[in-house]
C-alpha cells in the first residue's frame, strides 16, 4: 500500500515535466494547523529544508511562493469552520520535492475548487488576488489537480529550476 504522500503527489508526478524516477533525491513534508501563523510556520519549515538540502539561496523565491500558497488554501479552500480535533488529517500540507535540477513546492487542501489568478489593473492593485499572479512570476510553472481515490481536496503546485538541466 502506498503511503498518503505518494497518493497525493502522483498526479503531480504526472503533471510535471518528464522527470528520470531516479534522480529524485529527497521530500519532505508538513502538516500545516488551519490558522494564518501557519504561514510562519511554512517558511520556518522551508528554511530548514533548503538549508538541509543547500538550496538557501534559493529561499528569497521559494518562500514568497510557499508563503502565497498557503495563505491561498488558508483563505479560499479552509471552511471558517473547520473542526480542529487532534490526530485528523490536518486541512492543509506542504510538501517540498526535489530532484537533480528541479525544486516542487505543493500544498494540499481541501476543497476541489480551482485557484483562479485574477486579471485586469484594478485587481492588480489590490492586495487580495495577487497571490497566483506572484507564484506565476516567481517560479518557472505552477499548476494544480484534484486530488484522487478517497482523498478529498487538491493540490496546487509550483516548480523551480535548480542547478544544472
Amino acid at each position: 500500500m502506498g503511503t498518503n504522500g505518494s497518493t497525493v503527489l502522483e498526479p503531480l508526478r504526472q503533471g510535471l515535466p518528464p522527470i528520470d524516477p531516479g534522480a529524485v533525491s529527497t521530500s519532505a513534508s508538513c502538516a500545516l494547523p488551519a490558522r494564518y501563523e501557519a504561514v510562519r510556520g511554512a517558511r520556518k519549515f522551508t528554511s530548514t529544508t533548503l538549508d538541509r538540502w543547500e538550496l538557501s539561496e534559493r529561499f528569497d523565491d521559494v518562500a514568497l511562493v510557499v508563503s502565497e500558497l498557503v495563505t491561498n488554501a488558508l483563505r479560499h479552500a479552509v471552511p471558517a469552520d473547520a473542526p480542529q480535533e487532534e490526530g485528523q488529517n490536518p486541512p492543509v500540507r506542504l510538501h517540498l520535492m526535489r530532484w537533480a535540477s528541479r525544486l516542487v513546492c505543493a500544498v494540499r487542501d481541501p476543497s476541489r475548487e480551482s485557484p483562479e489568478a485574477r486579471g485586469g489593473k484594478e485587481d492588480f492593485a489590490a492586495e487580495s488576488g495577487r497571490g497566483l499572479f506572484l507564484v506565476d512570476s516567481f517560479s518557472d510553472s505552477w499548476g494544480w489537480h484534484p486530488l484522487a481515490g478517497t482523498l478529498q481536496g487538491k493540490v496546487v503546485w509550483a516548480l523551480f529550476r535548480i542547478g544544472p538541466e
